[in-house]
């Protein structure tokens, strides 16, 4: 099986189970933090276009 990141061969059980090398698995884990970080809310894009109507 491979890296879902890299693409290269996962080598341990525990890589397999994950689906991602630890290195790979630390980089998605910080990418996936980032994402979620600057993601907003429905309600908040409401908020902010009832804010800035003429």
């Amino acid at each position: 099986m491979e890296c879902k990141r890299c693409n290269r061969q996962l080598k341990t059980q525990k890589s397999i189970d994950n689906g991602y090398g630890p290195t790979c698995k630390k980089k998605q884990e910080e990418a996936d933090a980032e994402f979620l970080r600057i993601q907003i809310t429905i309600d908040e894009e409401l908020a902010y276009q009832e804010k800035v109507k003429r």
